[in-house]
Parts: structure tokens; sequence; C-alpha cells
């Protein structure tokens, strides 16, 4: 059983390294405490309400003040004022004191009593397409409202139900399945935080193995390193990143949702059968880049911006049928992008195991994938070299007892 002593040998001292080493603890502990809550509060309000938007009213009718009147009274939208011209409405947008314009030409009403379609132009401020939709929105269901009405007052001696059959032909009702509020939380924050989790595991990881790269470099070997097989230096230090992501994964997943009301109809069962290949695979594609980090800030520079473009190419953000064929297939070696996937459809969408087998087999693929990579980077570290670090190891410490003496 002298494999299994080495392999908790291995354990325990990266388990102590990872607790006691001031970087690592930031990026084991302190980001994935932090960002989810820093994310979440930010995004709390879901979606963008009371927009300030300035009316241009050149109809003066009854008809244009009851249309801007039920537009304000939605809750996307405030109209905080009304301008007498286009020049004077564009002058409290370039200050930001508004960030929509809503616009009723002169001949509004004129279209209306010769039976022609009238006009309601929009404008925004595009540096932020949620003021775009909400106001668009709310613009939306207060026409389509007022056309039914329009419609039943020129239906003349028409009953209730014919009218009603008029104005509406095909009748059709707006149910938003799993986002029930179309709001930015419930729809990003959940790929948000599967990101979190590959991303501070590949920086946590990758400094951890620069610092031993520099060590070494000096001639200095960890104990716990002496005398160990490849293989048992892969599976001690996989349990000790895999039993502080088990518990920063419950943290992330399970009570940050809960804390900010996000939407949670996980089964536990088959969430956890879909997080063990995720963390697998995170930590297996963490040890096997990490060996390209010959010193502690290597991977600070590399993956710290890449995070927003694997968040784009993941399918989340952007349909992944619309992503270059290149981009997809680069997608493809990052666990995230079927993490991020699956996690969303039990997670949100409640689907069970069997739904997400594409992505579980793809992540049980690269579980065995960047294990067997991460083996040949630690046979190549610790398994081929270690003779040669021994020796300098042995004479440094040989040369240091005779000065001693």
């Amino acid at each position: 059983m002298k494999w299994l002593h080495n392999i908790l040998e291995v354990f325990r001292e990266e388990l102590h390294n990872s607790i006691f080493d001031e970087g690592v603890i930031v990026f084991f502990f302190v980001v994935p405490l932090l960002y989810p809550l820093l994310y979440a509060y930010l995004y709390g309000n879901e979606s963008v309400r009371e927009v300030p938007t300035v009316a241009v009213d050149l109809a003066h009718s009854s008809t244009s003040r009851e249309f801007l009147r039920k537009v304000d009274a939605t809750s996307d939208v405030d109209i905080v004022g009304h301008c007498a011209d286009m020049q004077e409405a564009k002058e409290l947008v370039h200050r930001h004191k508004a960030y929509c314009i809503i616009y009723i030409p002169a001949e509004f009403d004129y279209a209306l009593m010769e039976g022609k379609q009238a006009i309601v132009e929009l404008y925004s401020d595009m540096g932020s397409l949620l003021y775009y939709k909400a106001v668009l929105a709310s613009c939306t269901e207060v026409s389509l409202a007022m056309n039914k009405d329009i419609k039943a007052q020129r239906l003349v001696g028409a009953t209730k139900e014919q009218s009603d059959t008029f104005a509406y032909p095909i009748e059709y009702e707006f149910v938003p399945m799993f986002n029930t509020q179309s709001g930015f939380a419930t729809f990003m924050i959940p790929a948000v935080l599967m990101l979190v989790i590959q991303q501070t595991m590949v920086l946590g990881i990758g400094m951890m193995a620069g610092e031993e790269r520099e060590k070494k470099r000096r001639g200095i070997l960890e104990p716990h390193v002496i005398g160990k097989r490849p293989v048992e230096m892969l599976l001690g230090k996989s349990t000790a990143y895999l039993s502080i992501y088990v518990l920063v994964a419950a943290y992330v997943l399970c009570l940050v949702p809960h804390w900010f009301h996000l939407i949670q109809i996980w089964q536990w069962r088959d969430l956890l059968a879909f997080l063990v290949p995720y963390l697998l695979s995170c930590i297996f594609f963490s040890m096997t880049i990490s060996g390209i980090a010959y010193n502690r800030e290597v991977f600070i520079i590399m993956f710290v911006f890449v995070s927003v473009p694997l968040l784009f190419i993941s399918g989340i953000s952007w349909p992944s049928c619309s992503i270059p064929a290149f981009w997809r297939t680069v997608s493809w070696f990052f666990p995230s992008t079927f993490g991020i996937n699956g996690f969303v459809k039990i997670g949100s969408m409640g689907a069970l195991l069997r739904d997400v087998k594409p992505e579980l087999v793809a992540l049980w693929a690269q579980t065995l994938f960047y294990g067997f990579t991460a083996w040949l980077v630690y046979y190549r570290s610790y398994g081929k070299h270690l003779h040669d670090i021994v020796e300098v190891a042995e004479e440094r410490l040989q040369a240091r007892w005779a000065d001693y003496l």
C-alpha cells in the first residue's frame, strides 16, 4: 500500500500549499467568494426599469396623449419631459438626461382618420441595448392594445365577440419560459458562475506549478515529490484540488443563486452527476496547461483576459450556430463550453441528466483526455528528470552540511 501512502502524502502537502499560499488563496477562495456576489448584486434588478425617455408630440391630439400616457404607465418607461422639437430632445439625450425619444409626427391623427397606418418613431441611445429593448417593448405593447380599441370602434353594429375576433383573428399569448422576467441576471449569471470555477482553477493551479518550476530551476525539490511516481503525483494533487472545489462549487452554484433568487429547478442527483466530470475535466485541463507555467505570474497574464471570449464562444451570449466553425471548434477544447450549456439546462430549464447527454459525454471525454495529457506533463516534469533533480538536491545538501561542519 506504499502507493496509497504516497498519494495521501502528496494530497496532504498540496492541500497545505493551497491553503497557505497567499496568491493561491486569492484565486481558490477570495475570487470565488466575492466575484459571484459582485456579479449577482450588479445584475440583481434583472432588467432595466423606468428608462428616462422624452416625448416629441407634434400631433397634440387626445390619441397621441393617450398613447404617451399609457407608455409612461408601463414599468419600463419613465417619460421625463416633453420637447417642442427633435433638436431639443437630442440635446437631452446627449447630456444623458434621457436615453430614448418617442416622436409622434403631426400627421398622426390624420392618418388614423383616413384609415391609414399611423407611425410613431422611436430613437434610442444604442450605447445600451437594454434601454432600446425596454422602451421598444413598452411602445409595442401599447400600440397593439390601442390597435384593438381602434378596430373595435370602427366595426359599427358588431357584438363584443365579433369586435374581439376582428381585432385579433388569431389570439396569442406571450409566455416566457424559464426566464419569466426576461432578466439579464437569470440569463447570464449561471454561465458566469461556471466560468468562474474554471478560470480560478486554471490560475491557482498554474501559479502553484510555476512556483514548483522556479524552485526546480534553483535545484530545490519539494520533500513530498521525492520518491513519487508521476501517476501518484497526479492523483494526489487532483484529489486535493477536487476536495477544495467541491466546497467552492457548492457555494458558487447553490448558495449564491439562492441568495439572489435566481431560478433553481435542478434535481440534486442530476446536478451532482454533472458537476463531477466538469470539476475533474477542469482540474486535469488546468494541470495540463500548467506545463507552460515557468513562473507564478505567467498564467495571470495569459488567462485573465480570455474569460470574456470564452463566454462568447460558449454559445450562451451568442447562438453557437452563428459562431464561425473555427471558433466553435476551439470552444470544444475548454470544459467551460459544455459545463455552461449543461448547467444552464439543468439549473434554469429543469433538464434531467439524459437531456444533457451530449455535454456529459463531452466532459467525460475531456476528463480522460486531459487526465492523460496531465500525466504526460507530470512525467516530463517529475518522472523523466527526477533522478537528476534528486542528485542536484543531494549535492547542495552535502555542500551545506560541509560548510556547517
